[in-house]
């Protein structure tokens, strides 16, 4: 195949759908595609588009919404169906799957430009694989494929998650990360210099391309493993735990957390729009929990959290 061959992976749902589809699609990539018609009527009348409007967006169905990313093909898709099909079945979202093959040229590489080192917190800073980092050599430095992985430090959820680890990660923390995606929260937590971490995913190729990725970052105390939320988790208390995930599988998961937690643990949650937060504040009171503290960019949440 050449190498200017893409792959548009394209998510349909119902309208009400798109935000947890959107949620979900941003794990894997952070330049959505967004089709969305519903309000079309509104605009016209409110005089936004005028004559300009095409005939088939006049005519397309206002009731459902698409959603796409894009990758290179030289890529196995299968991972990226994969990952979609067991997030949106766990959120019970009934939806269409499409691939289309498209060709730009030069794209498979010139894409790279875009993705530079990310500095995260005060310490941690993400360098893709083929970027030299030549900044503060004080820095911890996590090595990422954006091109490949479930999660790579670009989206605000997982630098949200990141920046609250430097706070509560020390050298004899045990940390669990529950639905881990690339694994990137604990190759974070080990290299802040955790004792010893555990990474989880219901997706099998998930947690392939985790430990491909704790592999390449030459740390060597992160356990990867396949479970359903905390189905296959070891037993016994942890010091960190995140779940870098989405509002509805957070309240799912908080009524059996607390086993998992002793009084001094702390739980950071995200992968929270700012819409859902009320939702996610009765779960945690209603499951036993308090806030530490919690913060916010570009409409996503994270939550840190202990028993009360």
């Amino acid at each position: 195949m050449e190498n200017n061959q893409w792959i548009q992976i394209k998510v349909t749902s119902k309208t009400e759908n798109l935000d947890n589809v959107c949620a979900v699609m941003s794990m894997l990539s952070n330049g959505l595609q967004i089709e969305d018609y519903s309000d079309i009527e509104d605009r016209i009348l409110d005089g936004v588009y005028g004559d300009l409007i095409d005939e088939s967006v006049l005519n397309a169905d206002r009731t459902v919404a698409s959603v796409s990313i894009y990758v290179s093909a030289d890529k196995p898709t299968e991972y990226y169906t994969m990952y979609l099909r067991e997030r949106l079945d766990a959120l019970k979202i009934e939806h269409s799957l499409e691939l289309i093959s498209l060709c730009e040229d030069d794209w498979a590489n010139s894409w790279k430009q875009y993705y530079k080192p990310i500095e995260i917190g005060e310490r941690l800073v993400v360098v893709p694989m083929w970027e030299k980092y030549e900044g503060d050599e004080n820095k911890v430095i996590v090595k990422m494929d954006p091109g490949m992985a479930f999660g790579t430090g670009t989206h605000e959820t997982t630098r949200l998650c990141a920046t609250l680890l430097e706070k509560y990660v020390n050298s004899e923390s045990k940390m669990l990360d529950v639905g881990c995606g690339s694994g990137i929260l604990a190759i974070c937590a080990s290299k802040l210099g955790a004792k010893e971490c555990f990474a989880y995913d219901i997706d099998p190729v998930a947690v392939k391309v985790a430990r491909e990725n704790v592999k390449d970052n030459d740390v060597t105390n992160i356990e990867c493993g396949v479970s359903d939320l905390l189905k296959g988790v070891a037993n016994g208390t942890y010091d960190v735990i995140t779940a870098n995930i989405v509002a509805d599988i957070i309240i799912r998961l908080l009524p059996d957390i607390g086993a998992f937690m002793h009084n001094d643990t702390r739980l950071i949650l995200s992968g929270i729009i700012d819409e859902r937060c009320d939702d996610v504040y009765a779960s945690i009171s209603e499951n036993g929990f308090k806030i530490v503290e919690e913060i916010h960019e570009n409409g996503w949440c994270a939550i840190t959290v202990q028993k009360k």
